[in-house]
């Protein structure tokens, strides 16, 4: 029987829906005859967890950020806290997730979602889930949620987050860094003049890619402004995201400079992130991993919350992304990384692919 491959994925945010797409799509594509099904989490963890991981984020991304640093603080590294939420999960989302198991009947279950992770790792650990979980893990630290005990597999896109797996997890888990959690375009080369040409860019001077992630946070103005400011500069290319009220206002406020080019969502990242010298980015993830495959210095900057107070130590620490604080410090950030240009990272295309290494589970766990 050909395998079938359960993927669960939340549509909150890029982090999470674009590695489920292209999962799903390496398994469709690698492993022969594979039923891929992707299921949305939101529509199996109850109407309190779908209506809060809906709406909360506009409110405390934008208007309350506050609220995320302390949600953060209270969910994910407080211990006494982190325990009762994990046990208020199990206990009241497991039946849906188990309704949906049921019905797809998988002979693996992949999930791109922390609180699906969580819920299906002590699902499995509890033996409620008769075949292999696994986790598809794209931030580089911050991994509570991400990581559990009981999850057989933990696949993961930063090296540099195997021994914080590890640690969460314990010995017994399976940790394997594979490639397939970004779009199959960042694994073949890209020549820059060619990826300019074709994107409609100028062939000389910088270009500094300017982006706030899917939901289009933190001080994407001010990056703009102060990428436009740099000598060298010949474009400054701004990717909005999902958030039409932040391109809608540098239209207005900056529409009329031809060295500003405003994007929404796009799915062309990797064109872009080979036809430029820079990235400033605010919310890590897949993201800065993405720019340092190109060559395409990254730069942590302008909405350091939660997580990502956790991601920018990570970054620093082993030296993948240059994390400044303020505009003064963006500004050197974007000249040093102009002046000692990066060459794109080949070896991520030579790690296992993360269907075959999910595929070896399989088969293991049906002898």
């Amino acid at each position: 029987m050909p395998p079938r491959v359960l993927i669960i994925t939340a549509l909150v945010g890029a982090g999470h829906e674009l590695p489920a797409r292209a999962l799903g799509e390496q398994f469709a594509r690698d492993v022969p005859g594979c039923e891929v099904h992707v299921a949305d989490g939101l529509d199996y963890l109850g109407p309190f967890v779908s209506a809060v991981s809906h709406r909360a984020p506009r409110v405390v991304f934008f208007r309350s950020e506050w609220v995320w640093d302390a949600g953060f603080w209270l969910f994910a590294t407080c211990p006494p806290t982190r325990w009762l939420s994990q046990q208020a999960l199990y206990r009241t989302e497991r039946p849906r997730l188990r309704a949906l198991i049921d019905r797809v009947a998988p002979d693996v279950v992949v999930s791109t979602w922390p609180i699906t992770t969580e819920v299906l790792a002590r699902m499995r650990a509890h033996g409620e889930i008769a075949v292999p979980v696994v986790s598809s893990i794209t931030d580089i630290s911050a991994l509570r949620f991400w990581a559990a005990p009981g999850v057989d597999l933990h696949l993961i896109s930063y090296p540099e987050s195997a021994s914080e797996v590890r640690r969460i997890a314990g010995p017994t888990t399976r940790i394997a860094c594979v490639n397939g959690m970004t779009q199959p375009e960042f694994l073949t080369a890209r020549d820059r003049h060619e990826a300019r040409a074709d994107l409609g860019l100028p062939d000389e001077g910088a270009v500094v890619l300017v982006s706030g992630g899917g939901w289009g946070v933190g001080d994407v103005n001010g990056a703009v402004d102060v990428a436009l400011a740099v000598p060298g500069v010949r474009m400054v290319v701004c990717l909005c995201g999902h958030n039409s009220e932040l391109a809608d206002g540098l239209r207005q406020r900056l529409g009329e400079d031809p060295r500003l080019r405003i994007e929404g969502f796009t799915d062309q990242i990797s064109e872009f992130m080979a036809a430029a010298d820079a990235l400033v980015h605010s919310t890590g993830g897949n993201t800065i991993l993405e720019a340092h495959i190109r060559g395409c210095t990254p730069i942590s900057y302008g909405w350091e919350r939660g997580h990502i107070r956790l991601h920018n130590r990570a970054f620093r620490r082993c030296g993948i992304a240059d994390v400044v604080a303020t505009e003064h410090d963006l500004a050197g950030a974007i000249t040093r990384a102009l002046a000692s240009p990066r060459t794109p990272d080949a070896s991520f295309a030579h790690l296992p692919s993360a269907a075959s290494v999910v595929m070896d589970l399989v088969r293991e766990s049906q002898r």
